[in-house]
């Protein structure tokens, strides 16, 4: 009896580990670690100082992982209405809101003293400030609000290689705002391609997404025209003298990829459409920053 309670004590740890870990949103949280680290290695000519970069690296994790479990806590009721974000230990009351809030807390607090400590005030406080705009004024006060929720909400998704340009510069400069922008102007393609296909979550859950509340044709408009601004704005580093050929041969052909499948959606809808322009945008923002950073080391080569 004894042997089995134990062994059930030790099952039983594992899965709340994993029920802790998903709420930090882990491929979520990995594509924001991701621009946040190309972000420390275009700052500098060579390589950054790698115990600086590996610090703002656990650091911004830490903080981007409590914005996400924050999220949980609040969204739980809307979270539980969705097929997509039903299996959340919040929405299945696996977890309680104040160990949720505890969990969220205790993050927030160490990244931001890893930053502090170990990176500059400077990256601490945006990073922070980063935390308030998701988790408070997109999450809070925007989502529910109105369809262009997730358009002004992007700012605060757009900061992950601000962040990493900042730990290892000290100071926020053009080029990383142009990074910013970039990520701003991919966001709602991105996100409305999602909204597509889960509309029918979203009118359940009550929230004011661009599909519920102006309909299917208009928000294939608006993922096209999006993605043709964006276009443009991915063709800012190499007018910018931040990167070279091989950036913007990989920037352009991202981009013309991306526009034939936003092409495709307006023109003709369907789910699996819908998807494979969710996915591609993926894809393409993972490229084109891997290609920015490819070009950063191998240009001065040539």
């Amino acid at each position: 009896m004894a042997h089995t309670a134990s062994t059930s004590a030790a099952l039983a740890h594992p899965s709340r580990v994993r029920q802790f870990y998903a709420l930090t949103k882990p491929r979520v949280v990995q594509l924001i670690v991701f621009c946040a680290v190309i972000g420390m290695l275009l700052a500098v000519p060579g390589l950054p100082d790698w115990k600086t970069a590996l610090a703002a690296t656990v650091g911004i994790w830490l903080v981007a992982a409590a914005a996400a479990a924050f999220n949980c806590l609040v969204e739980q009721g809307i979270d539980a209405k969705m097929a997509r974000t039903a299996w959340r230990p919040t929405a299945k009351g696996e977890l309680t809101n104040t160990q949720t809030l505890a969990f969220s807390t205790t993050l927030c607090a160490a990244g931001s003293v890893l930053l502090y400590v170990f990176v500059n005030p400077l990256t601490m406080w945006l990073t922070f400030a980063t935390f308030v705009g998701y988790a408070v004024v997109y999450t809070v006060v925007l989502k529910p609000l109105t369809p262009q929720n997730i358009v002004i909400g992007g700012a605060s998704g757009a900061m992950p290689p601000v962040l990493g340009w900042t730990a290892i510069r000290g100071e926020v400069s053009p080029e990383a705002l142009i990074l910013c922008l970039i990520i701003f102007l991919w966001t709602p393609p991105h996100f409305w391609a999602l909204a597509l296909y889960r509309a029918e979550d979203y009118r359940k859950s009550g929230l004011p997404m661009l599909p519920v509340t102006h309909g299917n044709e208009f928000t294939r408009l608006h993922v096209l025209l999006y993605t043709l601004v964006l276009f443009a704005g991915t063709l800012l580093p190499f007018i910018a003298g931040m990167s070279g050929v091989i950036y913007l041969v990989s920037a352009v052909l991202l981009g013309a990829a991306f526009t034939w499948h936003a092409w495709k959606l307006w023109r003709k809808y369907s789910d699996q459409l819908a998807r494979k322009t969710f996915r591609f945008s993926i894809i393409h923002l993972s490229l084109l920053f891997a290609a920015l950073l490819v070009d950063h080391y191998v240009s001065p080569l040539l």
